[in-house]
C-alpha cells in the first residue's frame, strides 16, 4: 500500500525534474532574448560586451571620439555606449528588389533593426527622445518615438529599464513587432525563421556571432562573389574561453561556415578559400617585423570541407585580443602593413 501512495509522488518528481532538465537544455541552445526580439530579417549580428570588458584593464572599452552629436546625447541621456552598452542584437533587412528579394520592403538600401542591452537612465533618455522626435505613437502601454534621419524614419522605443529597441524600416510595424514580443514570456523556441534554423551552429556561449544569407548577385556583395559564385548562408561565431581570468584572458576561436547547396559548391568555396591563404602566407612569409600575436593568429587559419559546407576556424591568441580591445586601432599591427586610421561610425 506505502508502494502504491509513494509511486505517485516519485513519478511527479521525475516529470518536473525533466521538464526543468529539457528546458535548461532549450534555454542553452537559445538565442539571447535580445536576438529573439528581432523581426524577421536576412542578416542578423549579435555582440555581448562582457567578455571584451575583462580582457581589458580598468575592464572599460577603448574611448572613442565623440562628434557634437554623439556629446549632446551623453550630456542629456547620461548614456555613453562605450561605457554602459552590454549587449546589442542587429536584423539586417535587404531590399525586396535585389535578385531573390529580402525583408526590407521598396527601400532602396537596407534598413536595420536593434536591441540594445544596458545601463541606460529611463527618465532621462525618454525627455530626450521628446525632444528629438517628429511624433510619438503609444502602443502597447510603450512610446515610439518617430525621429527624423537623413531620408528615413528612425523608431525608438524603451522597452525596460536595461533595454531599447530601435529601427529605421519604413514599416512602423516592425518596431511594434518587438514591442509585442517584449510583453510576452521569453520562449526559447522564439525568434525569426533564419535565427531559429541555424543558431544551432553558433558555437556555445558565443559572445560575438553573425547569421546572414549571402546573395552575390546584389550590389552591395560584388566583392563576395570572387568566393560564392552562389547564394549561401553563413554562420561565424566566437568562442571565448575566460580560463585563468582575470590574471590572463583565454583565447577565441572563430569559426565560419558557408552552407551552400551542394557538396560541390562547398568545395568550390573551400578551395577559393584555400587560393587566398596561400596568397596571403606567401606575402607574409616576405614582410619584416610581424608580430608574434597577430602572425599567431593569422597563421592558426585553416580551411576545409564538410559535405555541404566550406568551414573556416581560426584560433585569436591572447596577446592579440589584448592588443584588440586596449590600444587604438591605428596602433595596431598588421601582419604586411600599417592599420589605416579608424574612422567614427556614422549614423545611419
Amino acid at each position: 500500500m506505502r508502494i502504491k501512495r509513494t509511486f505517485p509522488l516519485v513519478l511527479v518528481v521525475v516529470i518536473v525534474a525533466a521538464a526543468v532538465t529539457l528546458a535548461v537544455q532549450l534555454r542553452k541552445h537559445a538565442p539571447p532574448e535580445a536576438a529573439r526580439l528581432l523581426p524577421g530579417a536576412d542578416a542578423f549580428l549579435y555582440v555581448n560586451l562582457s567578455w571584451a570588458r575583462k580582457i581589458t584593464t580598468g575592464g572599460s572599452l577603448p574611448a572613442v571620439s565623440h562628434d557634437p552629436a554623439y556629446e549632446r546625447f551623453i550630456q542629456e541621456t547620461g548614456i555613453e555606449f562605450e561605457r554602459d552598452l552590454e549587449a546589442a542584437a542587429f536584423s539586417v533587412h535587404y531590399p525586396a528588389s535585389w535578385p531573390g528579394g529580402g525583408t526590407g520592403g521598396s527601400a532602396p538600401e537596407p534598413r536595420f533593426s536593434e536591441v540594445f542591452v544596458g545601463k541606460f537612465h529611463g527618465e532621462r533618455l525618454t525627455k530626450y527622445l521628446r525632444q528629438i522626435a517628429k511624433s510619438v505613437e503609444n502602443y502597447n502601454s510603450v512610446d515610439i518615438f518617430t525621429i527624423p534621419l537623413e531620408d528615413r524614419m528612425f523608431r525608438v522605443a524603451v522597452l525596460s529599464v536595461d533595454s531599447v529597441a530601435a529601427s529605421n524600416h519604413d514599416d512602423p510595424a516592425v518596431i511594434r513587432g518587438i514591442v509585442d514580443r517584449s510583453r510576452r514570456l521569453a520562449s526559447p523556441f522564439g525568434g525569426p525563421a533564419l535565427l531559429r534554423r541555424y543558431y544551432k551552429r553558433v558555437q556555445f556561449a558565443s559572445p560575438l556571432w553573425l547569421v546572414a544569407h549571402i546573395q552575390p548577385a546584389a550590389p552591395e556583395f560584388s566583392g563576395w562573389s570572387a568566393i560564392f559564385p552562389k547564394p549561401a548562408d553563413v554562420v561565424i561565431s566566437a568562442s571565448y574561453n575566460p580560463l585563468l581570468l582575470p590574471l590572463r584572458p583565454g583565447s577565441i576561436h572563430l569559426r565560419a561556415e558557408a552552407l551552400t547547396g551542394s557538396p560541390d559548391d562547398a568545395r568550390s568555396i573551400a578551395e577559393k578559400l584555400n587560393v587566398f591563404l596561400a596568397m596571403f602566407h606567401a606575402a607574409e612569409a616576405g614582410s619584416q617585423g610581424n608580430d608574434p600575436d597577430v602572425k599567431a593568429a593569422f597563421d592558426s587559419l585553416q580551411v576545409h570541407q564538410d559535405g555541404d559546407r566550406a568551414v573556416l576556424s581560426a584560433t585569436i591568441p591572447p596577446g592579440f585580443l589584448h592588443k584588440v580591445f586596449s590600444e587604438s586601432p591605428s596602433e595596431l599591427p598588421r601582419p604586411d602593413a600599417e592599420t589605416p586610421s579608424a574612422t567614427a561610425p556614422k549614423s545611419r
